[in-house]
Parts: structure tokens; sequence; C-alpha cells
């Protein structure tokens, strides 16, 4: 099978598609980007970001990766660390109010116009392979505001190449990633069908009906996404005469980003006899295990090259099936995080805490149990107290956000406004939503006129907990 890149409005070989790539990494060079220029890029999911990315990529670029939805202060404070000399966009994405911007659709259309090139094998990414910030993406803020993470090309390319070893990846696979392609999970997808040279599906990842549609029309073979949209998915097909008409020929349903609870797994072992394989990563340690067919275990063995142990406390190693912290030495650790001015603060190599819970079995599997606070919700993993922050400075708003849990998004945030002038939810919604992306939007807003105190005179999160349920 050809290897093809399918998108709702193309169809195009990986050839073709790198030949485009090749033609933008020219545009680029016209306009002045260099080896190691950093460049931002935001913008959706599509063929074209595929190609942009890849471009950069060939021109040996720094590519400093936005999430779309991001409003427009967070890209003008990322395009300002970083020093960004361009800003590639697409039309439903803000650009930052500093700097040189073009559109996606401009860049396309220069680079159309360019010849042909003598592409003779895979494209060429050594330059961007051996760039110390190769890579720039952004950690979760689980600790403040959101961290540049960055990484060498090589690194990240060779944590996926052991990834698709271990997953078991192949040519004639095609996949079907229904995550954002500016985040780690969802990127390492894009290259593992680059590196493997295998067919991509480009679907509409908030849209699952429109994404089965296309896994039918694909032949899709490996499906990766988040427990809240195999969700969504189980509760669309099982309303149907024929549950499995879309995904017959799936032969791997993957899933990361967020924990996956037993009953989901059960559910999918029940309609199609096969499980959902979980997974377990970070932005700064790359991808770390992964449960595969012939070992659906929780999240399964570390991959190849990759240590994990469980420590308590006191950093003291714990033996099989005892629960504490874990640790991960990773061969594939990030360069460093950005310091305040742009440059690169080296991360020490070795064991690494992540701030996770977890236990590894007698076999070497390993089960994640959750990060303290952590929410997760339609694949993102948000903080609820840095959200608090953000309102409170942004916005001049004092809230709580509760979490609950949601099955189609993982969770619902219910945002408890405390005002004793009176205004209504629709006033506080207005104001919290212009200052926060999409994914960390309130589902409610709840007002009152005093949050509830515990006995140490701090906001009762149990008390709004119980409050968010009923309210």
């Amino acid at each position: 099978m050809t290897a093809t890149v399918f998108a709702p409005d193309s169809a195009q070989t990986l050839v073709d598609l790198e030949c485009s790539a090749a033609r933008v990494a020219a545009v680029l060079a016209a306009r002045g980007v260099r080896p190691g220029s950093r460049v931002l890029f935001k913008a959706d999911n599509s063929a074209a970001w595929v190609t942009v990315f890849l471009g950069l990529a060939h021109a040996g670029a720094s590519i400093v990766l936005v999430d779309h939805q991001d409003k427009a202060d967070e890209t003008t404070r990322i395009q300002q660390l970083t020093r960004a000399a361009l800003s590639i966009v697409d039309d439903d994405s803000v650009p930052p109010r500093d700097g040189e911007i073009v559109y996606l659709y401009e860049l396309l259309a220069a680079a159309a116009a360019r010849p042909a090139p003598d592409l003779r094998g895979p494209l060429d990414l050594d330059t961007w392979r051996a760039r110390p910030d190769g890579l720039i993406m952004w950690s979760s803020g689980s600790t403040g505001v959101p961290k540049g993470v960055v990484k060498t090309g090589a690194r990240f390319l060779e944590n996926l190449e052991r990834n698709a070893e271990q997953i078991g990846h192949r040519p004639d696979d095609v996949l079907l990633p229904l995550l954002p392609f500016s985040h780690q999970y969802g990127l390492s997808m894009v290259m593992i069908a680059w590196l493997v040279r295998c067919s991509l599906v480009i679907a509409p990842y908030r849209r699952a009906d429109r994404a089965l549609r296309m896994a039918a029309q694909t032949g899709a073979t490996v499906l990766d996404a988040t427990p809240s949209t195999y969700r969504s998915i189980v509760n669309i097909v099982n309303r149907r005469p024929d549950p499995m008409a879309d995904l017959r020929t799936v032969r791997l349903f993957c899933s990361g980003a967020a924990p996956l609870d037993a009953a989901l797994v059960d559910r999918y072992v029940g309609m199609c006899g096969k499980p959902l394989l979980d997974s377990y990563g970070s932005t700064e340690l790359g991808n770390v295990a992964f449960a595969t067919e012939d070992n659906p275990v929780a999240t399964g063995r570390p991959v190849r090259g990759m240590g994990v142990r469980i420590v308590d406390d006191e950093g003291v190693v714990l033996s099989a099936d005892e629960i504490g912290e874990i640790e991960v030495d990773s061969p594939d650790l990030m360069e460093g995080y950005l310091d305040a001015d742009g440059e690169i603060v080296p991360a020490a190599r070795g064991w690494r805490r992540t701030g996770d819970f977890g236990k590894l079995d007698k076999d070497g599997n390993l089960f994640v149990i959750g990060r303290k606070l952590a929410v997760h919700r339609n694949g993102y993993t948000l903080y609820p107290e840095l959200i608090e922050a953000r309102v409170a400075g942004q916005a001049a708003c004092s809230t709580k956000v509760i979490a609950v849990p949601d099955d189609r998004r993982g969770s619902s945030l219910v945002f408890f406004v405390e005002d004793e002038s009176g205004a209504d939810a629709a006033h506080w919604r207005e104001r919290i939503c212009a200052v926060l992306p999409a994914y960390e939007q309130p589902n409610r807003v709840v007002v009152l006129e005093r949050l509830p105190l515990n006995r140490n005179g701090k906001p009762d999160r149990k008390a709004l907990e119980k409050l968010a349920v009923t309210a």
C-alpha cells in the first residue's frame, strides 16, 4: 500500500506531501529562516499543518509549537520569550501581537509556485535532528506559567522509533490520531507515520461521528485517542445496528493523555474483543511505557532504554506492587526548560521525579494511579489552582474551580465565583472566557455571595465539591 495522508478534503501520497514540504522550506529560506531560526507555529490539525511542520524541520528551524486555541496574551508571551523571528498561523488562530506574521495559505500558495524538488528518499531532517532546540513545546503549567520544554529533534525521533517498535507499527498501517498535533501525543503519531512510512488520517478529532466515517473510508488500522473520546465513540456506535461497521479494520485501539478506567476497557473488549491499550509519558520525558497487543496490562512495560522505578517520599526504591511516586531515567529527556531570557537551562540527566503516583507489578508493567489535583478534560491535563490564579489576575474574579466527573469530557468544570454585588453568572462567564482558552473555560458558573470556608479560614473544597453536584 502506498503511504497516503488523508484529510477531510484531500488525499495525497506521503511522498507528494514531502515534496510540498520541501517547497515550503525553500519559501521559508527566502524569507530569511535559517537553521536554528525560531519559528512560532500555531494552527489547527490539517494536511497543511503536517506539510508546514515537515517543511520547518527540513529547513532546520527551531519549531515553537503553540496550541491554536491559546489566547493572544499567551501567544504573545511565547513569541517574546522565544524571540521567534516569524510566526505561522492559520485563519482560525489568534496571532501574537509582535513580530512578522505569515498565514498558512500564503505560505502554501508561495510554495506551490516553486519548482518540484528532486527527492530521492525521505525528507532530510538531519539539520533539525542536530539542533539543541529543534522543538519547543509547553508544559501543562502545574506549578505556574507553562514552561517552554526544549527538545532536540534527534531525541524526539529516537523516542518515537522505540515507541513504534514496541507497539508494532507497520508500513501497511493507517494511523488515525484523534488528538491535537501541537501536543506531545498527537505530534508523536504524525511523526511515527513519517518514520514508519505508513498512512495517516487527519480527521476532525472533536467530532467522533465524522472521524468514524473517515475510519471506515480509509481503512484505519490504529486508532489513538483520549479516554473521553473513546467514551464518545462507544456511545455513538452502540446506538447503531452494527457497532463495528466503521471500526472493523482497526487492529489497535491506543489510549493516552489521561487515566483509563477499567469499565471503559471492558466495554471495548465486549464490543470488539480488543482492549484499549494504555500508555504513559510526558512532554519532558517523551513516551515512556505502552501496553501492547500481546501485553495489554495497565500502561505496559517501559520502552527499550527507558528506566522506570517507584520510590517513597524519602527516595527509597519500592518493591513490586507497592504504590509510590514514579521516577524515570529517560535517554530522550528534554534538553531543558527556557529561562526568562529564552535561553536553555540544561536539565540534569538521571532519575527524575514525575509527581505521578503508581506501581510496577512483578512483570515490570507500570500502573499509573494519578497526579495530585490534576484534572483531565477533552485530552488536556488541567490544574484548577493555576486556572484560579489566572482568572484572579486577568479578570479580577475570585473563584474556585471544581472538577466534576463527566463520561464524555473526562471532567466538567464548575466555577464558583464569590461576588457580593450580585452580578449574574452570565456576566462572570463572559469575563472568565475572555482570559481563558476554550479547553479551560467553565461548563457552569455559580455565583455565591461568599465562598464556604473551612475551620482554617480557607475555601472549603469539600463543601464546594458537594455543591458542584447539587447546584
